[in-house]
């Protein structure tokens, strides 16, 4: 079967790639750049813990050293001369991981150069693009006038998208909602490690709000909130803002400080009327913007890849399930209109002139509350969807109870005893196409594996797992916030929870895993859970892997392309 095409090299769709490689799916990327990134310390990233956990997953690599990331210790706010909030990040609250962009592409393009099932064909501007009833055609100009042959196609490539633009889907929203002067320096401040968010800043030309975030290696990112439209800011303006902001966290007087990156950063909120068009799809910039608040767009780009990786897969091993796909627009554009909401109902509240609001009392603090929220990812504002009203959420059953992650929700991530025994974290389990079974056994933790695994219900649950529609694997927590001893958690593979449930309930299990697949599937033979995500693709064309994907129309694993010349 020919490959996945994604169309962009940016975090996005290069993680999106990973992700189908860990499912067994090929990959061609294509990159109208050179395949190397600007480095820009100014051009920073925020992810929520999970996302965090996802990329981490793809690269192989963790963002949280004194190298590559911070993760910040604690949150500070303040307004004026006054502290309004103090948030200390712990294992209860984890922080979010602040990155350069550059840092994190980086690493995922070197997680690719070790990955054979995925090609990066740089230089490479999409044209043109043709669908038929078995796949997809797509054209690139560049060095070599290049056809490739795809399966389906996802579009990653930006807020000037041109897949979007070739599909003719309306790209609808607000032009520059917020504007930044933003510079990275290297300097030492009064709270190391910490974040802070200060409004109306009591010095001379303060502005309206300065955000400070660390990152690795001594370096702060310092965001200073303009004027929507107008205000121009000069290489000597953006000095002396630095100088008084550095001053005025400093008692008075400007530490020594190491001027690396500056630049103007604009937010604009649109988002894409339709992300599926037949085999093509949308993710990431091209299909949404927003930014505005503390919100986070990469944030919500890499839950896309997150979302659809699992679907194609199973679409690409197995046949396409409408119902399956068509899920990804209807989870992902839903969550992300939800946060464009959010933060267009508090824009007029935050940004707005004040009037007789300005003098509510408490007013204060409910506005430091929502753009805390936004910042560390709390709230309408930042917390990861849930995709409460799935098409693909089970019908509801008896047997279903409640736990502290509703149906639909990121699942916590507890430890938990995987089958040979080993300790591992539940996110470790992701991302690998199959669903996963959770048992909540208290006291299990204290006994070997090989005595409980035989003993209670675990031959039961056992039996129920081995029988459901598609592959998944039994895990056995020692305990799951708000979940009784004995209740069985089925999770997607992308991390949401689809249903808990009540001791052992087979058909209730089946149920809701057919359910959390796209509807009916057919029963799997005895033996079949090799088959699909996992194991090594197989269908036609199978070559070296070594063979160029992007050569004289000979077909390798990584699909077909034909060139012509320029």
């Amino acid at each position: 079967m020919d490959p996945v095409i994604v169309v962009g090299a940016g975090p996005v769709g290069l993680a999106l790639s990973l992700a189908l490689a860990r499912n067994s799916v090929p990959t061609v990327v294509l990159d109208e750049g050179p395949g190397k990134d600007e480095q820009r310390p100014a051009r920073t990233v925020v992810l929520r813990e999970d996302t965090a956990a996802f990329v981490e997953r793809l690269a192989g690599h963790s963002f949280g050293d004194t190298e590559s990331g911070a993760r910040w210790t604690a949150w500070r706010s303040l307004r004026r001369k006054q502290l309004m909030r103090h948030l200390t990040f712990s294992d209860e609250t984890p922080p979010p991981l602040h990155v350069p962009q550059h840092v994190l592409t980086g690493a995922l393009r070197e997680a690719i150069s070790h990955e054979r099932l995925v090609k990066v064909a740089v230089d490479s501007r999409l044209d043109s693009l043709e669908e038929d009833a078995s796949g997809l055609t797509a054209h690139t100009r560049g060095p070599k006038d290049t056809w490739w042959r795809g399966s389906y196609l996802v579009g990653c490539d930006g807020p000037r998208s041109t897949v979007r633009k070739l599909l003719d889907i309306r790209f609808a929203g607000r032009t520059a909602v917020e504007r930044h002067a933003v510079a990275a320096l290297r300097t030492e401040l009064p709270w190391p490690g910490e974040a802070l968010l200060h409004r109306m800043p009591p010095w001379p030309g303060g502005g309206a709000e300065v955000t400070g975030r660390p990152l690795a290696d001594g370096v702060w990112r310092l965001d200073w909130l303009l004027p929507p439209r107008g205000e121009l800011v000069t290489p000597d303006a953006l000095v002396a803002r630095i100088r008084e902001t550095l001053a005025g966290w400093c008692g008075g007087s400007t530490p020594p400080y190491e001027l690396l990156d500056t630049g103007v950063h604009t937010v604009h909120h649109r988002l894409a009327r339709r992300w599926r068009v037949g085999r093509a799809f949308l993710a990431g910039d091209a299909a949404h913007l927003l930014g505005a608040l503390g919100t986070q767009g990469l944030d919500e780009g890499l839950r896309d890849a997150d979302n659809l990786s699992w679907k194609l897969a199973l679409a690409w091993h197995h046949g396409p399930r409408e119902a399956l796909l068509d899920s990804y627009q209807e989870e992902r554009r839903a969550g992300v209109a939800a946060r464009l909401r959010a933060a267009d109902q508090s824009l007029p509240i935050l940004r707005g002139s004040g009037g007789l609001r300005s003098y509510v009392p408490g007013s204060a603090r409910g506005h430091d509350m929502l753009l805390t929220d936004g910042h560390v990812g709390r709230g309408p504002l930042g917390a990861p969807g849930a995709y409460t009203d799935s098409p693909l959420a089970p019908p509801r059953s008896e047997s279903e109870v409640a736990t502290d992650t509703e149906p639909g929700a990121p699942v916590v991530d507890v430890q938990v005893t995987a089958p040979d025994g080993e300790f591992v974290r539940l996110r470790d389990r992701l991302g690998l196409g199959q669903l996963l079974v959770v048992l909540v056994a208290p006291g299990t933790v204290v006994w070997e594996r090989r005595h409980w695994m035989k003993a209670g219900l675990m031959p039961r649950l056992a039996a129920a797992v081995s029988a459901l529609p598609h592959p998944a694997e039994l895990l056995v927590a020692e305990s799951y916030p708000g979940a009784a001893a004995h209740s069985v958690l089925l999770v997607r593979p992308d991390g949401h929870l689809v249903t808990a449930l009540a001791g052992v309930r087979p058909a209730e299990l089946y149920a809701a895993a057919e359910a959390a697949l796209g509807g009916a599937v057919p029963r799997r033979k005895a033996g079949a859970h090799g088959e699909g995500p996992g194991k090594e693709p197989g269908g036609t064309g199978g070559v070296d892997s070594g063979e160029d994907g992007g050569g004289s129309g000979t077909r390798s694993e990584l699909g077909t392309s034909r060139s012509t010349a320029p």
